[in-house]
Formats: structure tokens, C-alpha cells, sequence
């Protein structure tokens, strides 16, 4: 069967992704207890997500522009690895500076992912006049119907294998495969930058700058939810309800519920988003974390309830297939012209979120923790709100000032109705290809049998 060279390429990069997190989440899962001596598991990973902030601020616009998407997402995996392999011999001087590493990689690793599948989704959409916004929806739903498996398989291995000889080799598999088979899409825009005399400062900065973007501020809390939501299920959830009523050797079958539920209902989401846009579904994810964190305020678990322990990180894994390809979408469809900039962003306010609710974890209590899930969860969707607000009035707004700044929709309006106006005027020029078009074309016949 043949398939598109972006199609093809939002395989390449999802399956790479599967296999590296297979391996970084089974040893992840894992840590806290592989490495107890003196709290080294838990200290490795506070560095690697304090590592992550830190390289969130700075590193991915300029490992983005100097080296492209596909040479970003190698080199920074290869930070993953070495985390892995600093684990053969545990100690304080393996694996902290190998948890910085990895830390480092994560930032650029993710934003440069989320760049190159909206690249992919607007050269595809511009290939086959579509809705670049339905397309980009589709591409990461794809993703993480793949990547989300990563929990399943990840934490089968780490429940029945217990060890980290073959994480490292599934690891070592996806940065070579990435390296392999993923095209290059931005390899002339990297040519030009490199050839344009610009100021680095200027681009080291350009997360913080990307805040001068009021719709951007506005996003913070509802991207901070993310990484709320995610770690009050990793550690909140597994440790105050699972492991207290079942047992510690039922937390990976739970976190196992999540991920498929979360891998399945990423695609599913990813394409009725075309039907109903993304407000629904932000809506029904609210919906389902409300009705889920009002019952867990209110039930008494016990061991005889068992289905009822697997139903909740079902319940969270749906809602988070929202979170996950909806968000990433946004932000894509928002900040065109920004995209590294603006998916630093999500990441450094994502890992925010994280680091937060792993701060009070041990000092807070599940009722405490369960608040401030919930005021956070309100918050985040009240300012959605106003985003979305802002995106309606621009959209319909006909002064030209407003023009550079209007939503996706609304420049698509804008250009249709021009070009149906040209079209009346200047037919010839509707058979007109860009270069990039062309590009593609030429290169399919090579590209679509790759896999």
C-alpha cells in the first residue's frame, strides 16, 4: 500500500518515539525502586525535569533553526540513551549528570516533534487543498495513538521483566531508525538562517518573547494542567489508591489502563476534531476530569472493588488523549509563524505543572492535592475561553490592521475569497504549483515505498 511522503514521515517519527519511550518509561517506572539507595531514583528524576525547565527556556528555537527538526530529534534522544546506559552502574556520578543530559535533550526533543508533524500537516494540506487545521489534528492524533502505547509496553516490561539490558537496545533502535528513514522537510529554511547574519541572543530569547503574545499567556494555565493532570494520576493516584488498597505490583497494570486507553482515544479524537471542532472535545475532557476528581473525593477504595481501580485511569487516559493531541494542535494552528518558540512554551509550562505537583507531593494530602487538580483544571479552561474569544473576534473582525494577527479560519476566509476574486479576473494562474509543491512531487515516487 502506498502512502503520502508527510504520512510516511508522521509514521517514522511516531514509531521512533514509541521505541525510545518504551524503553524511558519502563526504566522510569521503575526508578524510584531500582535506584533507592539514598533516594537516587527519585533525585534523577527531579533533575531531569528541573534540567528540562531550564533547556525549555533557551535551547529549542536554536537547535531548531540550526540543525533542523529531524538532526534536533535525533541528537536530543541520544540524551535518553545515555540515561539508560547510566543506569548499567547506578551511582551519584552516573546517573545525575546523565539525568541532566537527558534533560537538556527533552525541551528540544518535544518542540521540535511538534514542529515537524505541523509541517507536515500544512505542506500536506496545501498539497491536496485542505484545512491544514483538520490535517495537523489527524497527524498528532496518529502520534499518540502510537506514542501513548509506550505506557502499555513500557510498563509490561518493567512489571514481568524488571531489568534495563533491552530498554537500552529498543532505545538505541528508535534513534537509529529516526536517523534513517525521517526526511529532512526544512532544510532549506535551516540553509537560510544559517546564511542570514542574526543576532543569537535574540533567538535564545525567543521562548520569553513569544510571551509578548497575550493568547500565549493566556495558555499557560490550561498547558500547566497537563502536566498537573499527569502527574496527579503517575504519582498521586497510583501511590494513595492503588498501592494503599491493592498493593505496589498493581500500579503498572493501572498506568497499563491509562496508556491504552490514552493511545486509543488520541486517534479517535484526532480525527472527529474535523467534525466538531476542538471546543467540544476541551469541553468533554473538562466534563470527564470534573466527574472523575469529584468521585475520588468521595470514594472509599477497597480491595474488592478491583474494576473499579482500572476504570479511573481509563477515564484519565480519554481525557488526556484530549489534552495531548488537541493542545499540540492549538498551539500549532495559533503560532505559525512561531511554531519553536511557541512549543518551548508548552513544554516548559507542561514540565511546570509537573514539577509542581511532584514538589508537594509528600506533603500534601489526596484531598488538598485533589483541589488544587480541580482550581487549576478551572482556571486553565476559563482562559481557553478568552483565547478562543479573542480568535472569534479576529476572525470576523474586516479591519486590515487585524489581518497578520487573525486565526487560521479567518486567514483562510480571507485568502478563498481573494483567490475566487483573482480567479474571475486571471484564470490561467489557478494551474499555477509552488516550488514546494513540486518538490513533492518529484520525490514521491521514491518516498511513498520508504517503509
Amino acid at each position: 500500500m502506498k502512502i503520502d511522503r508527510d504520512t510516511k514521515n508522521v509514521l517514522v517519527v511516531s514509531f521512533g518515539f514509541l521505541m525510545l519511550f518504551t524503553a524511558f518509561g519502563g526504566l522510569q517506572s521503575i526508578q524510584s525502586s531500582l535506584n533507592s539507595d539514598q533516594g537516587l531514583g527519585l533525585a534523577s528524576l527531579s533533575v531531569i525535569y528541573a534540567a528540562l525547565i531550564l533547556s525549555s527556556m533557551f535551547l529549542p528555537p536554536v537547535m531548531i533553526k540550526y540543525l533542523g527538526c529531524k538532526w534536533t530529534i535525533v541528537i536530543s534522544m541520544c540524551g535518553y540513551v545515555a540515561f539508560s546506559i547510566g543506569n548499567f552502574y547506578a551511582s551519584w556520578y552516573t546517573l545525575i549528570p546523565t539525568a541532566i543530559i537527558l534533560g537538556f535533550g527533552g525541551a528540544p526533543l518535544w518542540s521540535a516533534k511538534c514542529t515537524y508533524l505541523t509541517i507536515c500537516g500544512n505542506r500536506n494540506a496545501r498539497k491536496n487543498n485542505k484545512i491544514a487545521e483538520n490535517i495537523i489534528n489527524h497527524y498528532f492524533g496518529v502520534f499518540f495513538l502510537i506514542f501513548q502505547s509506550s505506557a502499555v509496553w513500557g510498563n509490561l516490561m518493567s512489571s514481568l521483566i524488571f531489568h534495563y539490558t533491552s530498554d537500552t537496545g529498543v532505545g538505541v533502535a528508535g534513534v537509529i531508525f529516526i536517523a534513517t528513514f525521517l526526511d529532512q522537510l526544512d532544510k532549506q529554511e535551516v540553509k537560510e538562517f544559517r546564511e542570514r547574519k542574526v543576532n543569537i541572543f535574540s533567538v535564545l530569547v525567543a521562548t520569553f518573547a513569544q510571551l509578548k503574545d497575550k493568547r500565549q499567556c493566556l495558555l499557560i494555565v490550561m498547558t500547566m494542567y497537563s502536566g498537573f493532570e499527569q502527574g496527579f494520576l503517575a504519582g498521586d493516584y497510583t501511590k494513595a489508591f492503588v498501592t494503599c488498597a491493592l498493593g505496589i505490583q498493581y500500579v503498572g497494570y493501572s498506568m497499563i489502563c491509562f496508556g491504552a486507553s490514552n493511545s486509543i482515544f488520541s486517534l479517535i479524537f484526532g480525527k472527529l476534531s474535523k467534525y466538531t471542532g476542538r471546543i467540544p472535545l476541551f469541553l468533554y475532557a473538562t466534563i470527564t476530569n470534573l466527574g472523575s476528581i469529584i468521585a475520588l473525593f468521595l470514594w472509599q477504595p477497597r480491595p474488592n472493588q478491583l474494576p473499579v481501580f482500572f476504570v479511573f485511569p481509563c477515564l484519565w487516559g480519554m481525557a488526556d488523549a484530549i489534552w495531548q493531541t488537541q493542545t499540540n494542535a492549538l498551539y500549532g494552528v495559533l503560532f505559525q509563524e512561531h511554531e519553536e518558540a511557541a512549543f518551548a512554551n508548552y513544554r516548559l509550562w507542561e514540565s511546570v505543572g509537573f514539577v509542581t505537583a511532584f514538589a508537594y507531593a509528600n506533603f500534601l494530602c489526596i484531598k488538598v492535592k485533589l483541589t488544587i487538580v480541580l482550581i487549576v483544571l478551572i482556571i486553565g479552561m476559563l482562559l481557553y475561553g478568552l483565547v478562543e474569544y479573542i480568535e472569534y473576534k479576529q476572525s470576523t473582525s474586516e479591519n486590515p490592521q487585524t489581518v497578520p494577527k487573525m486565526s487560521y479560519f479567518g486567514r483562510l476566509r480571507k485568502k478563498q475569497k481573494k483567490e475566487e476574486e483573482e480567479g474571475k479576473e486571471e484564470p490561467e494562474n489557478t494551474d499555477v504549483k509552488s516550488v514546494d509543491d513540486n518538490d513533492v512531487e518529484t520525490q514521491n515516487t521514491s518516498s511513498e515505498t520508504q517503509l
